[in-house]
């Protein structure tokens, strides 16, 4: 049992229901219809009895696939929404983060919206001076601070917001995929505030669909999902109950888009991903092999073909790997004898999404044809990978006298 004096978000048998009408009115007349009629309406059950407490100095991470109903608890954690059965207590001031826009007018300049937010985050204009020089230099926006605010990029608006969130620093502080946005600086800085909120014991809520950072900074999570909480605790364990719960989804959205795996995007050359050991639809477990087959035949036989290239992508955008025949196969290649090669992977890489890029080069740096998108492939969750990160490295432990 906690001591309530350690809590600082008690959620209680949350429910939260929306009505939905069933008939739109597009015109009085149609209103009035309605009226007759007792317009008909369905009620959409979103969360059905929750229940958690989130303690004092608690890094606490909320996982669902989207529409499992954590953003609608996590506006009811901020005040945004109130919940239609049950409570939440909150012990101390909250700064939300929740979504993009939200306190932001986009006819005001990126100053008076530093102001605005101020003003709604509880600071008076005195104390808001104080921080503003240290916002605009961390969201690295100094130039742009006079412009209206509907001129900004996204990622600008992002930078903006998250600055006004961490340097109006309250005693809980609540992040919505705030490492889904932005570019791999803001990112990166993103992850250093985060390792100091860690460190100085800070409460802080984060929902992510990253589960990496689920086990990097979170000392307990929930798993929330159709409404329901399906696991609470140690954030490893949710993290992979949740990798798991993706699996199947995952694997039937892949069938549906990518049934044939055969690319013909260019006239010449063709590629195909083998048949993984677990099924046919591309889906492989941590540690399998995967065969890449290249086609070169349809190049005229006098062509010059260097070599060829294969790249590995997350499909969130970081390259994993990239490899060149030319460093194993004689360069260029004789198309008259060789007209397929073959490549072969061991899949020692975090379990995720991940698409391939296949390149013909004319010569070292100069390309004669690439396949750039049809290629997608799942490395599924696996309860023995005991590694955390992108890749596993060759390594080896000993014990030193």
């Amino acid at each position: 049992m906690s001591d309530k004096k350690d809590v600082a978000i008690a959620v209680k048998n949350v429910h939260k229901d929306f009505v939905l009408p069933q008939n739109k009115n597009s015109s009085f007349k149609q209103a009035a219809v309605n009226i007759v009629r007792q317009n008909n309406k369905t009620t959409q059950h979103v969360l059905n009895g929750v229940s958690f407490d989130i303690h004092k100095g608690d890094f606490f991470g909320i996982v669902g696939r989207n529409g499992s109903g954590k953003s609608t608890l996590l506006k009811i954690l901020a005040g945004v929404y109130s919940p239609t059965q049950g409570e939440v207590q909150v012990n101390g001031g909250i700064t939300p983060f929740i979504e993009l826009g939200v306190g932001f007018n986009p006819e005001l300049s990126g100053r008076d919206n530093v102001f605005l937010n101020g003003a709604l985050l509880g600071y008076n204009r005195k104390q808001v001076s104080k921080m503003y020089q240290e916002i605009v230099e961390f969201a690295e926006l100094e130039q742009f601070m006079d412009q209206k605010l509907k001129n900004y990029s996204s990622g600008m608006q992002v930078r903006l917001a998250f600055s006004i969130a961490i340097m109006a620093r309250n005693d809980i502080l609540i992040f919505d995929e705030v490492l889904a946005v932005g570019d791999e600086a803001f990112q990166a800085k993103c992850m250093d505030v985060f390792e100091k909120y860690k460190a100085s014991g800070q409460t802080v809520v984060l929902v992510t669909h990253d589960m990496a950072s689920v086990k990097r900074f979170c000392n307990r999570a929930v798993f929330i999902e159709d409404g329901d909480v399906k696991g609470l605790g140690d954030p490893r364990k949710i993290a992979d109950e949740y990798s798991k719960s993706n699996r199947e989804v995952i694997e039937r959205n892949l069938k549906n888009s990518n049934e044939s795996q055969e690319v013909h995007e260019q006239t010449h050359l063709k590629a195909v991903i083998a048949k993984s050991p677990l099924s046919k639809r591309h889906v492989y477990r941590y540690g399998e092999s995967m065969k890449i087959d290249i086609d070169l035949s349809s190049f005229p036989k006098d062509a010059k073909i260097e070599s060829v290239g294969v790249n590995i992508f997350k499909t969130s955008g970081e390259h994993v790997t990239g490899e060149n025949s030319r460093y194993e196969i004689k360069s260029p290649i004789d198309l008259t004898d060789t007209s397929r090669l073959s490549l072969e992977y061991t899949l020692n890489i975090k379990p995720a999404k991940y698409s391939l890029y296949i390149e013909a080069f004319k010569k070292e740096g100069v390309q004669a044809e690439a396949i750039s998108k049809g290629f997608e492939f799942i490395v599924a969750q696996d309860d023995d990978i005991s590694w955390s990160g992108l890749v596993e490295l060759p390594h080896k432990w000993r014990k030193v006298k």
